[in-house]
Formats: structure tokens, sequence, C-alpha cells
């Protein structure tokens, strides 16, 4: 028989199950309805366009992505360091391949996916946290402003964030098998009335857990900080260690065998299991680093960050935090893009440390009494981490996008702290219901404002002008989009003034010389590609539109150099390739000029004027086209 507990025992530390609240509503009905009011909202992405901005990148001119899901484009998905300018993700990459086999390079389609994942998240956030919480209405809650909050349309409405919802799908699914893990974890082998059995189920959550973050880590190598969040969820709601359990003093009894460690040092004792289940997943999160950390080397990333100082990250990381928090409260003037500051004012950035120092005082002050807000509070701090800009690996002060999962820390604090300040009220129950659904309501009105600019590139970079300052991308990318429309005077404008906010960008220097060759201007376009080229070398796009403009000035064989100087820099550029074609057959060389168009044929199936243009180039030899 069990021994019972004395007052000199420590609490139990296995995980218990929360006391489930009977809410009287069908859980699977619930969910149905986040899922389809979350459609429901999103439904006019359905109509959006891509975005110029890193939707080329990932789908409308990337070759792998555009044939479909194929043995090649996965060995290429799996086996590049740096995927293709931008860091390891291969599970993102077979998604988008997976769209483009069944929908080509209709928006639609793609939109359509990242809103499905979207809606299976605000499930999953619902069903997870039910399930360790036990509290339905309040996750309900929980769920709707995750599924509409405003700060959410950057990861729903832009192609490109896919890895965003994957990965926090794969993060969700990782807290349930873990959660279902710390449910049934029993020792391995333990004593009933029939003697020692060995007890399969908490193995098998505890693998399907490390699978699930394996999984994750492959959409997006930002979960490396899920492990520090398992082990804040083994404080609450999952109950597998309490405050009073690490303070507790026991008799002196014999030392551990092998640790050195006294019976009477329970801290230890207890901390110690738990974070040893959790070295598998530090693991793994140690993996992904150094894989994201090559391939940032060798796309040179890490080198452009080493020009920003220290400080200036810091200082931007502490303001970024409050910012964060102003606009998960009050979501407005969000924009695709925030420039970098080129310094922040000094008591603004104290003002936001104390801020910081003291709410984390306050959370730590009440950890035993409200968990809730110490675990919400250091989700959101500790989630953010990779986002901050501590290591910084991009030109933005912050993004929208990356609150996606940080900011179910700042709800839970929210939604759990006014339920125990209402608790035992009725008038302050109903007024907290009445407050919930108000936000709700809010959220609603703002997300379908916010997804109303991004419908095309044009309106996305207008209302990004409209809500910053000195924003060069945002500049560059309406320049681009109006360039596209054929109206290049306004395109070139707005290259100048992008160049004037940040001199020496090579991308502007590029994107004005187009817009001045396509007005006529050759020479003084060549002029801009000669410039980002002396700024960025290796940059194949204005190599290939040199060659561009001086084949059109006389200068072919000028272009013809420019032209492999790009291919030998993208072996994969289809565009170099069909225009090297065009270039070798004015010459007089068809034969090559045949296998360069049969070469962008390859890499880009659908390339209508390159399956003319060989056409033509057969039919100049008297041979039978082939196709």
């Amino acid at each position: 028989m069990r021994r019972p507990a004395t007052h000199s025992e420590p609490p139990p530390t296995r995980a218990t199950t929360p006391v489930r609240a009977r809410s009287g509503f069908p859980v699977w009905l619930m969910a149905a309805l986040l899922a389809l009011v979350t459609i429901a909202i999103y439904w006019p992405v359905m109509r959006h366009a891509f975005v110029n901005h890193d939707d080329p990148l990932y789908v409308t001119d990337n070759p792998h992505v555009r044939a479909g899901l194929t043995w090649e484009g996965l060995a290429w998905a799996f086996g590049r360091v740096h995927g293709d300018q931008t860091y390891w993700h291969p599970l993102s990459w077979v998604s988008h391949m997976v769209d483009g086999q069944l929908y080509g390079l209709n928006p639609g389609g793609h939109h359509r996916t990242s809103m499905l994942l979207h809606a299976a998240n605000a499930v999953l956030v619902f069903l997870v946290f039910r399930r360790m919480t036990g509290a339905f209405w309040r996750c309900v809650v929980l769920a709707a402003l995750f599924a509409l909050h405003p700060l959410q349309v950057d990861s729903v409405a832009w192609v490109a964030e896919r890895k965003t919802l994957l990965s926090a799908f794969f993060w969700l699914l990782t807290l349930w098998a873990y959660a279902r893990y710390a449910e049934v974890q029993s020792p391995a082998f333990h004593t009933t009335n029939h003697g020692s059995r060995i007890t399969h189920y908490p193995s098998f959550f505890y693998v399907l857990s490390l699978f699930f973050l394996a999984c994750g880590l492959m959409c997006k190598p930002v979960l490396v900080t899920l492990p520090f969040v398992l082990l804040l969820l083994d404080y609450w709601p999952l109950q597998r260690f309490q405050l009073s359990t690490l303070n507790a003093q026991r008799p002196t009894s014999p030392p551990l065998r092998g640790l050195g460690l006294k019976a009477q040092d329970s801290r230890l004792k207890v901390l110690l299991p738990l974070l040893w289940e959790k070295l598998p997943f530090f693991a793994l999160a140690v993996a992904s680093s150094v894989i994201t950390v090559l391939g940032h080397q060798a796309l040179g990333v890490l080198n452009s960050v080493s020009r920003l100082p220290w400080d200036a990250r810091l200082e931007n990381a502490l303001v970024s935090y409050v910012r964060y928090l102003g606009k998960t409260f009050w979501p407005s003037r969000l924009a695709v893009f925030y420039p970098y500051p080129t310094a922040w004012p000094m008591g603004e950035v104290v003002a936001c440390a104390l801020l910081l120092l003291a709410i984390s005082g306050l959370v730590l002050g009440t950890v035993r009494s409200r968990p809730w807000l110490f675990v919400g509070w250091f989700w959101f701090l500790g989630v953010l981490v990779p986002f901050i800009g501590l290591i910084q690996a991009g030109a933005q002060a912050m993004a929208d996008r990356f609150m996606y999962v940080p900011a179910l820390g700042v709800f839970v604090a929210m939604i759990w702290g006014l339920h125990g300040l209402a608790k035992g009220g009725r008038y302050q129950q109903n007024g907290l219901s009445v407050a919930g659904a108000a936000a709700i309501v809010v959220c609603l009105v703002l997300t379908r404002q916010q997804l109303g600019h991004w419908k095309d590139s044009e309106a996305l970079s207008r209302h990004a002008l409209e809500v910053t300052e000195n924003n060069w991308l945002a500049h560059l990318n309406l320049g681009s989009a109006l360039d596209e429309k054929g109206q290049s005077d306004e395109a070139i404008r707005e290259f100048q003034e992008a160049l004037r906010l940040k001199p020496g960008y090579a991308q502007a220097h590029n994107n004005l010389g187009v817009a001045l060759v396509r007005k006529g201007q050759i020479n003084e376009g060549i002029s801009q590609y000669h410039e980002a080229i002396r700024l960025k070398p290796d940059y194949a796009l204005a190599h290939s539109n040199l060659g561009i403009a001086l084949v059109r000035n006389g200068q072919s064989d000028e272009g013809i150099r420019e032209f492999q100087e790009a291919i030998r820099l993208k072996p994969d550029y289809a565009l170099a390739h069909y225009n090297l074609g065009i270039a070798l057959v004015r010459k007089g060389q068809s034969d090559e000029g045949i296998r360069e168009f049969q070469e962008a044929i390859r890499l880009k199936p659908d390339f209508t004027e390159a399956h003319n243009n060989l056409a033509r180039a057969l039919a100049m030899k008297n041979a039978p086209a082939d196709r």
C-alpha cells in the first residue's frame, strides 16, 4: 500500500490534470465556430494579388516552387543550408511547392492555404489551452483574440510568411503532445498489486512532441525558444512543480548517489528531472541554431549585422518591446515594414527599460498567487528574443508578424488576470464578458480594415508610407509597382526618394535603371546598373539588366558577357538564359542560342517567350520543332 503523505514530504511533482469547468457548450462546435469566423473574416484575401515584397523570392520568381512538388525541388529544399537567399526552412518550401503544384501562379490558391492554416492555428490554441487549463470560455476568448487581432494580418495576408503560420502550427502541436505527456507521466516501472510493468504512453507523447518540434524548426528556426516555454508551462498550468516545493526543507538524509546532493535539497530534486527531460528539446534547438548561423554566414547576412553597434541594437530592443505591447493593446498605424531609426532618444529608451523592469517586478512579486501573469509575461519576453534585434538579421526595427506567437503570452496574462480580478462577483463577471466581446468585435473591424491594405503592392506600400516615416523600402516597392503599371515617371521619383533616404542602396539603383531604360534613357539606365554592381558585385539581376541595356545600345558582346556573368552568379536564372539566347541568335550563333532557350524552359516550363523564340530559332535552322 502507498504510504500516506506527511508534513515533511513535498507536494507531488507529477503533472495533474486541471479541473475541467463544465460550460454546457460542445467543444467540437466551438472549435468549428472559431474556424468559420476566422475564415469569414479573412475571406477577402482570396481576391488579393501577390505583393512585390518577398513573394517573388518565395513563389513567383522561384523556379523550384513554380515547378511544383518534384524530387529535384525536395533535394534543393532540404539540401541547401541557406535555401534561396534565406535561412534553412525546407518544410516551408515544401508547402509552397505543393501550392505551386495545385494552383500554379494563381494567388487565390496560395492565400487560401495561408487562411486555412491560420484558422487551424486558432482552433489549436483553443483546444491546447483548454486541455492545459480546463477554462473553456477563457480559452475561447484567447483563441478569438489570437485569430482576429490586427497584428496577425501580416502573417496571413502575406504569402511569403507561410513559414510563420506553419511553424506556429507545429509549435501548438508540440504543446499539445507535451501536455498529454505531462498528464500521463509516470515512472517507467512502478509497483502495483501485480508487480512492475512498463507504461508506454508517456514516452509516445514525449517522442511525438520532439517530432513536432523538429518539424517546426524546419519551418522556421525561431522555435528555439520553445524548450524554455515548456519549462514555464511546467509551473503553470501543468503544475509539475510548485514554489513551495522548491523552498521546502526536508530532514537530512544520505547523499544522492552520483550527484553529491543531499535529499534535503529539494529544489534540485524537483527541477533536475524537468531539466533533464528537456535536454533533447534543447539539442534540437541548438542544432537548428547552428544551421541557421551557417546559412546566414553563407549569405553574408551576419557581416551586415556587425555594422550595427551593440548599444543601438539594445536600445531598439527595449523600445520595440514596449512598442509591441502598445500595438497589442492599441493596434493602430500598422505597417509591413518599420524602418530602423538612426537613434532613439535616450529618455524614451530609459522610460521603456523602467516600464519593462516594473512589469517584470510585479509579475515576479505575484508569481505564487497569480502564476498566469508570470507565465504570460515571460512567454512574451522570451519568445520575442529571436525577433527583437539583438542579433539583427534584417533592416526592420520591428515587424507586426513577429508577434504571431508572442502575442499569446500577453493575451494569457490579460485574460486570466482580468478573470482573477473579477472572480467572485456576478457584476464583475458580466462586465468582463461584455469587455471580452467588445474587444473581439473591435478586432474584427480593425482586422478587416488592415486586410484591405494588402490587396496589392501599391496599396500596401502607400499605406506604409502613410503610417511611417523615412520608409525607404516602401518607396522602393511603390516605385516597382508603379513601374510595372507603366507609370515610369512616378516610379522614378519613388526610386530617387528611396536613394535619398538610403544612399548606396543597390536595389534602388537597379530598379531606377529599369525605369530609365523603359523610358528610353538607356545611357542613364546603364549608369545606374553600373552603380548597383559597384555596390553589390554579385548582384545577378543587375548584371542581367545591364546586359539588356547594352544589347539595346548596340553593344552586343558586352551584353553577352553580362548575361554570362549573371548566369555564373545564379545558374538557375531563367531570364538571363533567355536573354543570352536572344543575343546569341542575333549574332548568328543559333546552336548556342537554342541551348540557352532550352535551359530557360527547363528552369521555367511556363516561360512562353522562351518557347516562342526557341521555335523561331529552330525554324531558322530549317529544323522541325520538337515542342
